[in-house]
């Protein structure tokens, strides 16, 4: 009698378990492919973050790299170039968005530091006010026929602040000439190894977008220190970036949120720096393109062999 409720009662829960899993159709009623499924527009909601605690940490080694979305690899972060697509957005307007609707962003001149050791303070932090003003020029456009902008013109702006309606505006008109040329990111991200959990980890801490258009210097080095806009911390932008969908690339069915794409480190990149005795980047004291990428190529394999060390018996 015993064995038959046992088995009566094993029923009942794999009769339930299976009432509380929704098979879907892979069309919808009219025939076409049903893409935003129930389960992953439940979990675009949801940020996964894993806490390390600071006596686990043992190593820990800060890094820049530039992604580039010029590489096939990082198409998904640059397309759709339209500003209204009704699906998807590109990274870049995901960040106007995010803007938009107040998130912080951070000033690399405020406090005249190094703009690759970004403050991320209530002094360097920008204003709704700051966006559209002429020393910051994190938002302004090229001329609809590709000359320079007027800066003392809003229209000029892709962001600016209307004092009257008391709130950021985006300017679409100005959009297409601004992301034709917003194709580099500049990643500020941490290495350290985790003794807890005996493995290295990769955590995002800020990213920027480079805009070379209003770059003076024929110098490699202050070119790209020019070319940053502003910082974004990673943790600030991550709920926006869950909650949009890249578009499909190659398979129409697998679905990645730009937060995947990041955590998942989908993307390719390079390096143009990182910590160090004398606070240099790559670009500083390697002054062409041979003696960069052989830098670029000590630092990544003594990084890797440091990993792999740690298993060297």
């Amino acid at each position: 009698m015993k064995k038959v409720r046992v088995l009566i009662l094993l029923i009942l829960c794999a009769a339930t378990a299976g009432a509380q899993q929704e098979v879907l159709n892979f069309f919808e009623t009219n025939g076409t492919i049903r893409l935003e499924t129930q389960e992953l527009n439940a979990s675009a909601d949801t940020l996964v973050t894993v806490f390390h605690r600071k006596d686990d940490v043992v190593w820990a080694r800060l890094t820049y790299r530039i992604i580039d979305l010029r590489y096939k690899q990082n198409f998904q972060l640059y397309f759709p170039e339209k500003h209204d697509d009704p699906k998807y957005k590109s990274l870049f307007r995901i960040i106007l968005q995010a803007v938009q609707e107040g998130m912080p962003i951070y000033d690399v001149k405020v406090l005249k530091t190094d703009p690759f050791t970004p403050e991320f303070t209530e002094k360097t932090l920008l204003k709704p006010r700051d966006l559209a003003m002429q020393n910051k020029m994190c938002f302004v456009a090229k001329g609809a026929d590709g000359g320079e902008p007027e800066l003392d013109d809003e229209e000029s702006y892709i962001m600016y602040f209307d004092s009257i309606q008391n709130k950021v505006i985006f300017n679409p008109a100005r959009y297409i000439n601004f992301v034709h040329n917003q194709y580099k990111y500049l990643i500020q991200e941490v290495i350290f190894f985790d003794k807890h959990t005996s493995r290295l980890h990769r955590q995002l801490i800020a990213i920027a977008p480079l805009q070379p258009d209003f770059a003076s210097s024929t110098d490699p080095m202050m070119f790209l220190r020019e070319s940053i806009r502003f910082w974004i911390l990673y943790k600030d932008l991550r709920p926006y970036l869950a909650s949009n969908y890249m578009i499909p690339f190659q398979n129409e069915v697998k679905r990645v949120t730009f937060d995947d794409f990041f955590q998942k480190r989908l993307y390719t990149s390079y390096l143009v720096g990182e910590t160090n005795i004398y606070n240099r980047m790559i670009l500083d004291y390697a002054k062409d393109e041979k003696s960069a990428k052989k830098e670029q190529a000590r630092i990544e394999t003594e990084m890797l062999n440091f990993e792999q060390d740690l298993w060297d018996y």
